[in-house]
């Protein structure tokens, strides 16, 4: 089971870099999170957990990650930008449910 998690995660990561950054998010602040920073810390923290389990201090940063996507979610109006952002969310919460299931 972990190993097709790991898979689904690499394989989003993947359609996520095919992705192209939604239009006027760049230097965009919204609920107090720099969007450009919150995608990039999404596919950093996802790339670390497809290298192995997290350190605890990385672990917590994908913890606040994931409600960081949930609180901007609730308040983008663009269509474009809530499907690449909810991709970015689904992406950070796999990551994390794999860590849960190595803690196992």
């Amino acid at each position: 089971m972990l190993e097709e998690k790991l898979d689904a995660l690499s394989q989003m990561m993947a359609e996520h870099m095919a992705l192209p950054f939604p239009p006027g998010f760049r230097g965009l602040d919204i609920e107090d999170e720099d969007m450009v920073m919150l995608d990039a810390d999404a596919h950093g923290f996802a790339a670390g957990v497809l290298k192995g389990p997290l350190s605890a201090q990385h672990h917590s940063g994908l913890t606040r990650l994931t409600s960081a996507c949930e609180k901007v979610l609730s308040v983008i109006d663009d269509q474009y930008a809530t499907k690449y952002y909810t991709h970015v969310r689904d992406m950070a919460v796999l990551a994390a449910e794999i860590e849960r299931l190595r803690g196992k």
